[in-house]
C-alpha cells in the first residue's frame, strides 16, 4: 500500500497546476528490459499511477487525468487488448476502496463503444461510490480519443441543431457542452513519461495551452517525486496565454 510518508513530503512550489494529464508511457520498454512481458510492464505500473496520485493529493493538485487506453490501443495485439481490458476492470475493483479513503473522486472520460460491459460497470461503480468526495478528481480516460472526442462533439451540435431546426452560432462554450465531460478544467501541466515527445492524440482541446514536460523515466520508475520535479519545472515557467512581455536588453 502506497502510505503518505511525512518523510516524503512535497516541496513549497510557487504555483501548482490545477490539472494535471500524464500520458503513462513505457510500461512495455521497462518489462522488455528486465527480460519480461509487456503484460508484466502493464502490472508494475498500478504502483506508479498510486504513487502519482498520493504525490498529486499531497501537492495540493485538484484534478489529475490518465490517459489509461486510448481509442488507437485497439490496434495492439489481441491478446495485449484482452489484459489491459481486464487488467484496467482488476485495477478499479482492487484500488477504489483505497482512493476513496483517500477522498479521490473517480471519473471516466471516453467512448462506451468497444468496451467490455465489466469494464464500463466497474468505471460506473468507482463513479457512484466516490460521487461525494472532495479530495482530487482522479479522471480515466479509458478508450479515449482526442480527435474522437473533438468529432463527437461537434455530431452533437450537428443533431440538434437539426432537431431543433435552427442554426445557431457555434461558439466555444456550446462546443465545450457537448465534450465527454464539459466541465473537466484545462490541462495545467501535460507530462509525458519514457523520453517520447508527443500527445498521442490525449485531450487536444483542453490542453491547448497546457505546459508541457517530457520526463525520460519509463512509468514504472516513475514516483512522486519525479511528479514534483515536473511540478517544479512547471512552477518555473511563465504562462501568457498568448500576450507578451516587452523586456528589452539592457
Amino acid at each position: 500500500m502506497i502510505l503518505f510518508d511525512p518523510e516524503r513530503k512535497a516541496p513549497r512550489f510557487e504555483s501548482v497546476p490545477k490539472h494535471i494529464a500524464v500520458v503513462m508511457d513505457g510500461n512495455g520498454r521497462w518489462a522488455n528490459k528486465r527480460g519480461l512481458t509487456r503484460t508484466e510492464g502493464h502490472r508494475a505500473g498500478e504502483a506508479a499511477l498510486l504513487e502519482v496520485i498520493a504525490g498529486a493529493i499531497e501537492a495540493g493538485v485538484s484534478n489529475l487525468t490518465a490517459y489509461a487506453f486510448s481509442t488507437e490501443n485497439w490496434k495492439r495485439s489481441p491478446e495485449e487488448v484482452r489484459f489491459l481490458m481486464g487488467y484496467n476492470k482488476e485495477v478499479l475493483r482492487r484500488r477504489r476502496d483505497l482512493l476513496n479513503q483517500w477522498d479521490v473522486r473517480i471519473r471516466w472520460s471516453g467512448r462506451e463503444s468497444k468496451l467490455w460491459p465489466s469494464v464500463v460497470k466497474e468505471l460506473q461503480e468507482a463513479e457512484k461510490l466516490t460521487a461525494k468526495n472532495k479530495g482530487l478528481t482522479l479522471t480515466m480516460a479509458v478508450n479515449y480519443g482526442g480527435r474522437q472526442e473533438i468529432l463527437d462533439a461537434a455530431q452533437a451540435l450537428v443533431d440538434k441543431a437539426a432537431k431543433n431546426k435552427s442554426s445557431q452560432r457555434v461558439t466555444q462554450a456550446r462546443f465545450e457542452k457537448e465534450l465527454y465531460l464539459p466541465d473537466m478544467p484545462d490541462v495545467d501541466l501535460f507530462i509525458r513519461s519514457s523520453g517520447e515527445i508527443r500527445t498521442s492524440n490525449f485531450l487536444l482541446w483542453q490542453a491547448s495551452y497546457a505546459e508541457y514536460v517530457f520526463m525520460e523515466e519509463l512509468w514504472p520508475d516513475f514516483s512522486r517525486e519525479t511528479l514534483w520535479k515536473a511540478i517544479a519545472d512547471y512552477s518555473g515557467r511563465q504562462r501568457r496565454f498568448g500576450a507578451a512581455v516587452d523586456s528589452p536588453l539592457n
